[in-house]
């Protein structure tokens, strides 16, 4: 019998007794044993030591300068060494060759120990860490961490939030460049928010009250139907201004203390003259009182991204504003954006939509026209645009010219300065349509099933036919009413005009083509057939427009998933916006949005008229960034088939028209004061 067989019962049932020869060292392996596992049952093993000279008192063993240690052996290792058994024990069958702590007990039929999740630490170091955590990709649904379950920017990590300050003079499209920026991060589920400086000044100043702004909350923003096609400009304060109800230093946001109406200030093109220190002092003063609520709001109140709207376009003020970021916490991104206009035409377009902002309400146009030019010189005359100081202390900037024809940037880092810089170049004033609908009626849809892939139904053909002819109608009399309005107006514009021409971009509309996008699943395609049958359309199938993966639950109805799964169904009620459906390929409404970034980015950067048949998710996605709807109404927003939306962008904003299909007539009809609401019937 081999020797090492001597140490184990015999499974055979008899139990061979060990040589006599071999009887005390057993007895000492075993006494050595138990002595070992009773030590360290009591108390945990010591690290080890790693000798400065390089000399180990037990050899001559040296290490390699911040190389770590070879792994110690264990006491029970050193037994069997000392009784000569190591070589005994090492080789049997199924037992590994490691001489460490960490190898291979022999085999045993005692179960074995419980997993113990490491305890968390810190690199096995006593002193707290002081570096700030990595800025990497946070993608709300698409990323996840200890600290950001959910994938937002979460609140530790102040070196991944961001405070944009806007630059330039009046009439340059701040306003609109400001909103745009803000609509699409708040699209992606981002934290952002805009302070607007100009009203503050004007409540400062004593010609306005803070509900003037008439500010849309979460709870009304869906209920305006009007607010969604939110006014770009600084005309008109849209939902995107929310005014803080935290008073500041000069009390912005509230009437006076003593409540007595405030002492008017003259807020004519004198009011800006630089030379007017008492009110430089003012407008300096607010603007900082306004970065204290953006500040606030970024590290106390959850936000990722605020956005400081106004001139800022003086050194000596970007440097105050930088040193109270700094003073205030260190860390925090900073990035500026500055509007540059060299076209005349735009800039005079520019300046008569300004003549409806708040600062001119109810006074003569011309004379309104005329003041503005006064203020815009009076900015000029102290102006000094982002470059060498910004560059000497290591801030980064974009530069947009001309509403992005040109972009200059420096120094960009972090992927929300990233993305904000790849948005702004998709910038076009362009008129043009785009449409959104979702495709026919499907088998699938007709018995209430989720996903697959099934085929029209007849009705879903006879929607697909009489889409086509709509659109066709629209299309022409869109290019009928442009020629129109250019004909009929004139350039400059004369003050009053509520829509100045773009001169450049009505140069396309002759050429101008209309793209038919569908997804790759065959309901979206057989609705486009007709389109596709005529060469003046250019249809393209888009799998990132196709419909959100139910995973598991495909095929199935809300009914069965109710009864099957009914926690599942439980779940998916609680939280629609962040509900992955389960099983390979789910998917929730956050992916889909991921998925649709490139697609949104696209839509905003072409130039010709676009048609997007698609599925209820995918258009609620796209229908909630065209309305800046909020996260709560994403994934409830009504949306049965049948409806047609039409977007078209605008200087100011862009105007919105919502259609539905008329069977009987084979043709839609306009909804008047269409209010986008929540869905009642979950199947539709």
């Amino acid at each position: 019998m081999p020797q090492h067989l001597a140490l184990f019962p015999d499974h055979s049932g008899g139990t061979p007794q060990p040589p006599p020869q071999s009887q005390s060292q057993s007895q000492s392996l075993r006494k050595l044993a138990m002595s070992h596992l009773m030590g360290a049952a009591s108390s945990a093993p010591s690290s080890p030591r790693i000798y400065a000279n390089g000399n180990h008192p037990d050899g001559d063993v040296h290490f390699q300068h911040g190389a770590l240690p070879p792994p110690g052996t264990s006491s029970l290792t050193n037994a069997l060494k000392t009784l000569n058994l190591d070589a005994s024990v090492s080789h049997l069958p199924g037992s590994a060759q490691y001489d460490s702590p960490y190898s291979r007990s022999i085999s045993s039929t005692a179960p074995t120990s419980p997993r113990i999740p490491p305890v968390r630490q810190n690199s096995g170091s006593h002193t707290p860490r002081i570096r700030p955590h990595a800025t990497t990709l946070n993608i709300p649904g698409m990323t996840r961490s200890r600290a950001s379950p959910d994938g937002r920017i979460p609140d530790r990590d102040v070196a991944a939030k961001l405070v944009i300050i806007m630059v330039g003079l009046p009439a340059r499209g701040k306003s609109y460049i400001t909103k745009k920026i803000h609509r699409y991060l708040s699209w992606q589920q981002h934290n952002a928010k805009i302070f607007n400086v100009g009203h503050r000044r004007r409540i400062a100043a004593g010609v306005a009250n803070p509900s003037d702004s008439s500010p849309t909350t979460t709870s009304n923003r869906i209920d305006v139907p009007s607010q969604a096609a939110t006014i770009l400009s600084k005309s008109a304060q849209g939902p995107d201004i929310v005014v803080e109800s935290e008073p500041t230093k000069l009390d912005l946001n509230n009437p006076a203390a003593d409540g007595k109406p405030r002492e008017k200030m003259d807020q004519s093109a004198k009011f800006f003259d630089p030379k007017n220190e008492a009110a430089a002092k003012l407008r300096e003063q607010v603007a900082l009182d306004t970065l204290d609520e953006l500040l606030t709001y970024l590290l106390q109140q959850g936000g990722a991204v605020g956005i400081l709207d106004a001139t800022n376009s003086t050194i000596h003020r970007r440097r105050l504003l930088v040193e109270r970021i700094k003073a205030r916490e260190p860390k925090l991104g900073i990035l500026f954006i500055e509007s540059i206009c060299h076209d005349q035409n735009l800039l005079e377009a520019n300046m008569r939509l300004k003549l409806f902002g708040p600062d001119y309400k109810d006074k003569d146009p011309r004379q309104a026209l005329e003041d503005f030019r006064l203020r815009v010189k009076a900015y000029e005359s102290a102006y000094e645009p982002l470059g060498q100081w910004e560059e000497e202390n290591d801030l980064q900037y974009i530069q947009m010219i001309d509403v992005g024809r040109k972009i200059i940037q420096f120094r960009l880092r972090g992927f929300l300065s990233g993305g904000i810089a790849s948005y702004l170049t998709t910038f076009n004033l362009s008129p043009r349509q785009i449409w959104i609908t979702r495709h026919g009626q499907s088998e699938d849809n007709r018995l209430n099933k989720l996903g697959g892939d099934s085929e029209l139904t007849e009705r879903g053909h006879c929607y697909g036919h009489a889409l086509y002819n709509f659109i066709t109608y629209k299309r022409k009399e869109w290019l009928i009413q442009q020629k129109n309005k250019i004909a009929s107006s004139t350039f400059p514009p004369e003050p009053g005009d509520n829509t100045p021409p773009y001169p450049e971009p009505n140069k396309e509309l002759d050429d101008k083509n209309f793209c038919v996008w569908t997804s790759m699943l065959k309901r979206s395609i057989e609705t486009a057939e007709y389109f596709e049958a005529d060469d003046d359309y250019d249809v393209k199938a888009w799998e990132m427009l196709n419909e959100m993966n139910a995973g598991a639950f495909e095929g199935m109805t809300y009914d069965e998933i109710a009864e099957k799964y009914p926690e599942e169904y439980a779940k998916r009620a609680k939280d629609k916006l962040g509900y992955i459906y389960p099983g390979v390929g789910g998917e929730g409404y956050l992916q889909v949005i991921s998925r649709l970034r490139d697609m949104v980015r696209e839509i905003e950067r072409i130039t010709d008229h676009v048609l997007i048949i698609s599925h209820r998710s995918v258009c609620r996605v796209l229908m909630a960034y065209f309305m800046d709807l909020t996260r709560e109404d994403i994934a409830d927003l009504d949306l049965p088939l049948g409806l047609l939306y039409s977007i078209e962008p605008k200087p100011y904003g862009i105007e919105f028209h919502a259609y539905k299909y008329n069977e009987a007539t084979e043709w839609f009809d306009e909804i008047p004061d269409y209010k986008p609401r929540k869905t009642v019937d979950r199947n539709k």
